[in-house]
């Protein structure tokens, strides 16, 4: 078994002012509470980097955490290598509290960014390093490593140094280094970031693969929403050192719990607009740019089951749910991408950059400069509050 589970995890980096100089955040008098930085909030702690993290990770369960850079995703992923210290709550793993474990004892391995191979080992060694400082008999050592190898597909560079290697062989050596090991949990931080996107395709097909031929716990770190879509069993969506949701791929993308996860799950990503939820005959519609549509039947009970009043929102339509119509929603088209099968329209509707996703057939017209009209179904509107941003269905 190799659950993990996080409660209440938080982390804070105190931060000492110097004596007759101005604070990065503001004045010196100036009360903590209302200092803020980019994305992490300075309280009279310090720097709130994670904040009320709770999580339960299942046994072999591919978990990703996926968060614009600051959103506190890596400082999450270090505090449970051991690399980190835990400024409050609970980390256990298979059941034991480990806050105070050091890291190599803790039964994890963790594959970085850069690589952070020895330059001056070959392959094998680098691989073999972590085995023989636990003092693990040769054969077995040589076993494990070429299993791995063979796993990884990298047998034939064994016998070279890492400067030999590509950025793809090299990143796998590093998840080679750490599956020797057979840890509990492989921890992954931003493992393909700094390789090409026809290598990152590639690289996530064989962590896919990879996955299924060995038996451990996956927490993946990632800034990139279709590394998290693809990979994980569930996503974590994080800002600002909070969870904004947990679920499925596809959960997450269907039901965005806010604006935020809204904007961020999807590429390209949700187009919004302003509009009023209407009850009319018993029914919720929604009415934007001089058009009504009425909601979904799943979308009226869930709405219903809440009792929501009428009210001013924020309407949400992905880009390829709106399509083209004789009225609706007017638009003049900026830019015309030729995607091959489709074409990203950009346009301009009421001031607000929009971005829309149109099937191409043969020899489609070009519609830069051109005004067009718009519609969507009641399927594929989202509302969120306009108060606190939440999606209005849950």
């Amino acid at each position: 078994m190799s659950d993990v589970k996080l409660v209440n995890i938080k982390k804070i980096y105190p931060v000492s002012e110097p004596k007759k100089k101005r604070s990065l955040f503001g004045k010196k008098d100036e009360e903590p509470e209302r200092r803020r930085g980019m994305n992490l909030q300075l309280t009279a702690e310090g720097v709130v980097a994670v904040q009320s993290f709770n999580l339960d990770i299942a046994d072999k369960e591919f978990i990703v955490l996926v968060g614009p850079s600051g959103c506190g995703k890596s400082t999450t992923l270090r505090m449970i290598a051991g690399l980190e210290e835990i400024s409050s709550g609970e980390l256990y793993i298979d059941g034991e509290l480990v806050n105070d474990v050091a890291p190599k004892d803790r039964d994890i391995a963790m594959v970085f960014q850069n690589y952070a191979l020895y330059p001056h080992m070959t392959v094998y060694d680098n691989m073999a390093y972590s085995l023989k400082i636990q003092k693990t008999p040769k054969a077995e050592i040589d076993r494990k490593v070429r299993e791995a190898a063979e796993i990884l597909d990298i047998t034939q560079y064994l016998e070279r140094k890492p400067k030999a290697l590509s950025g793809g062989q090299r990143q796998r050596v590093a998840i080679g280094r750490a599956i020797v090991r057979d840890p509990k949990v492989l921890l992954m931080d931003e493992p393909l970031s700094n390789l090409d996107a026809k290598l990152r395709n590639q690289m996530r097909a064989e962590i896919i693969k990879l996955r299924e031929r060995i038996n451990t716990t996956f927490i993946y770190v990632t800034h990139d929403q279709t590394e998290a879509m693809t990979l994980g069993d569930r996503i974590v969506v994080m800002k600002d050192g909070y969870i904004q949701q947990i679920g499925t791929p596809q959960e997450v993308f269907d039901h965005p719990a806010n604006l935020f996860v809204a904007g961020f799950i999807g590429t390209p990503q949700m187009n919004f607009f302003d509009g009023e939820l209407k009850i009319i005959d018993g029914d919720y519609h929604v009415v934007t740019d001089g058009i009504c549509v009425r909601l979904a039947d799943e979308k009226q009970g869930r709405l219903k089951a809440k009792n929501v009043p009428e009210q001013s929102v924020t309407l949400g339509v992905r880009p390829e749910h709106l399509s083209m119509a004789d009225d609706g929603i007017e638009g003049t088209v900026d830019v015309s991408e030729r995607m091959g099968s489709s074409s990203h329209l950009h346009m301009t509707v009421n001031g607000k950059d929009m971005i829309v996703i149109v099937p191409t057939e043969g020899d489609s017209p070009d519609y830069r400069g051109k005004t067009v009209h718009l519609r969507f179904d009641g399927k594929a509107a989202h509302v969120f509050s306009k108060e606190d941003q939440k999606n209005l269905e849950y």
